[in-house]
């Protein structure tokens, strides 16, 4: 006797030999629990069925309410041949057999099928059709209806792909339920709608290591992900796997090689036909029906496996690619009806609710295995031009990212970096500028790399767009913290414009956006090796090039001026640094917009100018504002926001609220470090931040640890004598005297104001930053004459270069004023002391803490904050 898990199949009598006797009367019903009574044309279980258990539930769960048939459809992103509908509709029923009597497999592709199935049905029902088809399977659709002999029955239409066409076949009865697997997902009419996905990956691991040894779960990982997690795929992939005993690796190298051979292989037991076989079927009909369609499929096959905008076929497109999709890209109404003919026999997955439509790259395989070499070419180049033509051609605005983050991967994937054509080189290079802007480091460092490549083997090394190419390169170089390799490609890349226009300065009339940002890379790299006066004469004819080529308002005048502006930060020119950024920035709004990056960029560089000249409250306002701005259109994580964030964390701090700078700087440090690693630049200088605010905090030990960090790290990155590296030894010294290590802090600040003396000169206002604290040391140490000297000195010095009134110049003045108080000129001391503390609450206000200080008569420290390069 059979088993109630595994019915047997019955043979089909052969319609030619009349009427099988067996038919006139149906069997006696089983005990519920049992199998059923009437087992008709169900396939083999399938031993190797993995996974599908919250399909399999909610399947259960639609099919027990037997007043709606429910489709199981595939999921349209991956609704295709190949899914495993069939699979898990067999699953289903050979686990819930006992709920049914009569259980009835229909194959459902054809007609004729469908009537035959049923015809026979209606023998094992005891129905007399007296010889005739047709009238068996109106009996057997009766007999279903009214329950009669059976009530708990299960049809399963298979593979039905026209709606209309299996209407008249589905049983108008709440007793049965019905169950339909399609590749065509418009169902909604007639059947509820169940879709299904491809493997979820642990799914398609658990399928692969069923068949032989179990994988090493990184190369399994890796299997299922160039298998697109498809089921047929996956058991194809484990039958070869079994019956070769081929390593993984291999197969892959294989598979890379030889993808379209491989899909074509034999299908896997117990599945009716190969991966590729599945597809060609429909992409067959479709050729037939819809050329259009079939084309527009075959331009798809060259994109990324990532949805597709479907507004990249609304626009016109520069080039031709074939008439039959060049009239459908110019109707919308025969695009519609090519897009719904996709649909119905899913071949990608169309999704109302972000406008795309997604293609499985087993299909874009096999599709591709089916164009002839000049097919593939012409295709290529249409998915090329189509991208072009969305190309917003602003990559460098915010408010573009996200069309520019929806084409990149088709941008890759389509091989555009190898492209001729002059629209599809600018998509490559806008790209290039997008990821760099966004802060894909990783990304644009690849993809850049990759389009220069390209273009200096296509074009030349010292063709215009090769150059253009190699800028963007550094620049992305230059922005992960790379210094020397950046440092290396812009000069090559300069030396290359200055062999095809001549070296020395640049005449107005031969001006050209490529030489001058060159130029400014260059300035750029002066900058990190600490040569801050070059850089700025660099940077300064950059600019004044630019203004008299053209314009002070031109995009690139504009962006020059930027970087003049922080090259005069660098040497301490502050108050020309703050009028310049200030008309850039007017400039920037009326041109790009308040809340372009661009100018959210420069507003930033203002805060820096306006709290560098001690406009501390204005500068905390100014920046929680470009902050508010940058949250709206930026993840928290886009190094632009970071930026912002670390200059915010600053101002704060200056402006007196340390608790609220130390919370910044911790979410800052937290992000940073994930979104760069340890050893970068910014993260660096976000730790040094760090190191001040927790010293304001009293947290001298954590601060202690992040200033010997930080002085590490940069000097591994720009050595000993870079400002920035003498800084952080600067900072750590504060923390030293605070520790009351007077003799290892005055060995520090002397060390760093010898080398802050011979770079930057007496005058600039790090040195006297550092000779600051470097007279606290003299006076912790009881040598009070001479720190009354260095503090006499510096604080004439600071007058003539940041002001009277700047809270450092007034810094000094009390410390001076202590100086006075130790030496015990107390008359001096009380009347200095009484004015700066007049001064100073005037302006920071009462409660600052600094104001705090000086009124307990304690000496100031200027911490130092390195500024942007």
């Amino acid at each position: 006797m059979p088993s109630a898990s595994e019915p047997p199949q019955r043979p089909r009598p052969d319609s030619d030999q009349g009427p099988d006797p067996a038919r006139r009367a149906a069997p006696p019903r089983q005990p519920p629990g049992g199998a059923p009574a009437v087992w008709e044309n169900v396939p083999p279980r399938n031993p190797n069925f993995t996974g599908r258990e919250r399909l399999l539930d909610a399947l259960a769960e639609r099919l027990a309410d037997k007043r709606t048939p429910t489709a199981v459809l595939p999921e349209a992103m991956y609704g295709l041949g190949g899914i495993g509908k069939s699979q898990l509709a067999i699953e289903y029923v050979y686990r819930h057999q006992a709920d049914y009597d009569v259980v009835c497999w229909v194959p459902s592709e054809h007609t004729p099928g469908i009537v035959n199935t049923l015809s026979h049905l209606a023998g094992r029902l005891g129905v007399d059709d007296g010889g005739d088809a047709g009238a068996g399977v109106a009996q057997a659709l009766d007999s279903l209806r009214r329950g009669v002999p059976y009530s708990r029955w299960l049809l399963v239409f298979d593979n039905a792909e026209n709606a209309q066409a299996l209407a008249p076949y589905l049983p108008n009865s709440r007793r049965g339920a019905v169950l339909i697997t399609s590749r065509n997902p418009q169902w909604e009419d007639i059947a509820g709608c169940l879709e299904v996905r491809v493997f979820e990956r642990a799914e398609s691991i658990a399928l692969l290591n069923k068949r032989g040894p179990a994988l090493d779960p990184e190369e399994a990982d890796r299997l299922a992900e160039a298998l697109g997690d498809l089921p047929l795929a996956i058991e194809q992939a484990a039958a070869w796997r079994a019956q070769t005993g081929m390593p993984v690796a291999e197969y892959l190298r294989l598979f890379e090689d030889k993808r379209g051979d491989l899909l074509y292989e034999g299908a896997p037991h117990l599945y009716p036909e190969s991966v590729a076989t599945a597809w060609n079927v429909s992409l067959d009909r479709i050729e037939q029906t819809n050329p259009e369609a079939l084309h527009l499929l075959q331009v798809c096959a060259y994109y990324a496996p990532e949805p597709i905008p479907r507004s990249l076929f609304h626009g016109a497109h520069r080039g031709r690619i074939t008439p039959e999709l060049d009239a459908a890209l110019a109707d919308p109404m025969r695009l519609g009806r090519a897009i719904r003919e996709i649909k119905r026999f899913s071949l990608a997955r169309i999704d109302a609710r972000n406008n795309s439509l997604q293609m499985h790259r087993l299909v874009q395989t096999v599709l591709a295995q089916r164009m002839t070499p000049p097919e593939r070419e012409l295709m290529r180049l249409g998915a090329q031009l189509l991208l072009a033509a969305a190309d917003p051609r602003d990559p460098e605005s915010n408010t573009q990212w996200g069309r520019y983050s929806e084409l990149y991967p088709h941008v890759v994937a389509t091989d555009a970096v190898h492209s001729t054509d002059p629209w599809v080189r600018d998509l490559v290079i806008n790209t290039a500028k997008y990821l760099q802007r966004f802060g894909d480091h990783e990304s644009a460092l690849r993809f850049t790399r990759e389009a220069h490549d390209a273009a200096a083997a296509l074009f030349g090394a010292e063709h215009e767009r090769t150059l253009q190419l190699a800028f963007w390169l550094g620049w992305t170089l230059f922005s992960m913290g790379r210094y020397e390799e950046a440092a290396e490609i812009n000069r090559e890349t300069l030396d290359a414009h200055e062999r095809v226009v001549g070296p020395g300065p640049i005449r107005v009339a031969d001006a050209n956006e490529a030489h001058l940002d060159a130029l400014g890379a260059v300035a750029a790299d002066l900058r990190v090796r600490g040569a801050f006066g070059k850089a700025l004469a660099l940077s300064r004819r950059v600019f004044d090039t630019a203004t008299a080529a053209f314009g002070e308002d031109d995009p690139f005048t504009l962006n020059a001026a930027h970087n003049l502006g922080v090259a005069l930060r660098l040497v301490g020119s502050f108050r020309e640094a703050y009028e310049l950024d200030r008309h850039t920035w007017e400039l920037k709004q009326t041109l790009l917009g308040a809340e372009h990056e661009q100018t959210l960029l420069t507003r930033v560089g203002l805060t820096i100018d306006e709290r560098e000249l001690g406009l501390y409250l204005q500068a905390r306002n100014r920046q929680e504002e470009v902050v508010s701005l940058y949250a709206r259109y930026l993840r928290a994580d886009n190094p632009a926001v970071l930026h912002a964030k670390r200059v915010l964390a600053v101002t704060r701090r200056k402006a007196g609220d340390h608790a609220a700078a130390l919370e910044l700087s911790e979410e800052v440090m937290a992000v940073i470090e994930e979104r760069f690693g340890r050893a970068h630049p910014a993260t660096i200088a976000a730790c040094l931040g760090m190191s001040v605010d927790l010293r304001h905090a009293g947290q001298m030990e954590r601060a202690r640890e992040l200033a010997e960090v930080s002085l590490d790290r940069f000097r591994g990155i720009f050595g000993d004598h870079h400002p920035h590296t003498v800084s952080a030894r600067a900072n750590l010294a504060i923390i030293a005297r605070l520790d009351d290590r007077c003799g290892p802090a005055y060995e520090l600040n002397r060390a760093a104001y010898d080398a802050l003396l011979g770079q930057l000169g007496e005058l600039h206002p790090l040195t006297l930053m550092v000779a600051t604290n470097l007279a606290s040391d003299l006076a912790g140490l009881g040598r009070h004459r001479d720190a009354l000297d260095l503090d006499a000195a510096t604080l004439e010095r600071s007058a003539e270069v940041l002001g009277e009134k700047h809270p450092s110049t007034l810094t000094l003045a009390a410390n001076r004023a202590l100086d006075l108080h130790a030496l015990e000129r107390h008359a001096e001391c009380d009347d200095l002391h009484g004015a700066v503390l007049a001064e100073m609450r005037e302006r920071l206000g009462p409660e600052h803490p600094a104001a705090a200080t000086l009124a307990n008569r304690e000496r100031a420290n200027c911490f130092i904050d390195p500024l942007p390069l």
